[in-house]
């Protein structure tokens, strides 16, 4: 045969789209997994025109979904972020919005059961080897996706999945504040390296000569910022034990200036090389943590009296507003994270068989 069939299901997840697969439909060996996933999307290419790939990284992702290889979870998930126009798969991070249609697509594929009027669905995190619960919709035991949930980057209202995430603090980087400091200073700017699902440095917008207000076109069309960035990015990834970053995904990068619209505080982020049009679930879980943490760039800006009466903390991003529930203690000066959870929701936008050429695979 010419062309290999593979089962597949895209999904909008949070404000992501992606490509799920059951991991029993895909090579077992990971080279050959990546080839066929590079294929899949039309990678590398900037259009992606030969594939499924939207020509943007928050359209070029895929979930892998199995059976749990963890006695506390339902199912694995590992999240692969393929590169536009590189040949290279990513797995060195978790995406928080696809995660949004991991328990949808783990009940429609018979991989949980659903329990009821919602089914709580706990997902090992496989990237972080981390544990969130993801409550689903599941009326007559059918997945609901209409409702009347709304978040910002995303047209219209779904159902509604709430999402709590149980211990991601530190779980790529092996703790909240990897360097040990609140602040660190590279290039002669003050960061705050965090790590609370996501890997991320927050910086002043005002060091690099921004009001943290500019649409995300702009900031990609400044090369001598990106260049900046980029430099920080590189020095500081040994420092937050993620090794040589150049080929990686992570940390990103998030510069922060006063809230405009009444929230705590206002960000764009570099993901890492273009500017993302709202924020990743994970990475506003980082800064809402960072906005609570003594010393920290974040807290400095947001300026928050109180951090242990915060329950609910607004992060606003170039479409709106990333709401994120959390709990933290400051014991010793330092923050301890005792919940973080977040609202999301997703769609089944189509499924049935996505087409590799059989050079590239098989299907044996």
């Amino acid at each position: 045969m010419p062309q290999t069939a593979i089962p597949c299901t895209v999904m909008r997840g949070g404000t992501s789209k992606g490509l799920y697969f059951h991991l029993r439909d895909l090579p077992a060996d990971a080279a050959t997994r990546d080839a066929v996933l590079l294929a899949v999307m039309g990678s590398p290419d900037l259009r992606q025109i030969d594939g499924m790939g939207g020509a943007h990284p928050l359209t070029s992702k895929v979930a892998i979904i199995s059976p749990p290889t963890r006695a506390d979870a339902d199912v694995d998930y590992l999240f692969l972020q393929v590169v536009v126009n590189e040949a290279r798969v990513d797995t060195s991070q978790n995406c928080g919005n696809l995660l949004a249609g991991v328990g949808p697509f783990a009940i429609e594929q018979g991989l949980v059961a659903a329990a009821g009027e919602a089914t709580d669905v706990r997902i090992h995190m496989v990237n972080t080897a981390s544990i969130s619960v993801a409550n689903v919709q599941t009326p007559g035991g059918i997945v609901e996706y209409a409702g009347q949930a709304r978040i910002d980057g995303v047209p219209g209202t779904a159902a509604a999945i709430p999402v709590d995430f149980l211990d991601v603090a530190g779980s790529s980087c092996g703790a909240l504040l990897p360097t040990g400091n609140a602040r660190d200073v590279i290039d002669g700017v003050e960061v705050t390296c965090i790590d609370n699902g996501m890997p991320v440095v927050v910086m002043r917008a005002a060091d690099f000569g921004k009001t943290g207000y500019e649409s995300p076109e702009d900031l990609e069309a400044d090369g001598a910022l990106k260049a900046r960035v980029e430099a920080i990015r590189l020095k500081v990834g040994p420092m937050m034990n993620l090794g040589d970053v150049t080929k990686k995904t992570v940390p990103k990068m998030c510069l922060v200036a006063p809230a405009q619209h009444g929230g705590a505080i206002c960000t764009r982020n570099f993901i890492p090389h273009r500017v993302h049009e709202a924020i990743g679930v994970f990475g506003a879980v980082s800064v809402a943590t960072a906005c609570v943490a003594p010393g920290s760039v974040a807290a400095e800006v947001a300026g928050i009296a109180d951090p242990e009466a915060v329950t609910e903390l607004e992060v606003e991003h170039p479409t709106g507003f990333f709401t994120v529930a959390m709990s933290v203690k400051i014991e010793a000066g330092q923050v301890k994270v005792g919940r973080a959870a977040l609202l999301r929701t997703a769609r089944k936008l189509m499924s049935g068989e996505i087409f590799v050429p059989s050079k590239v695979w098989g299907g044996t």
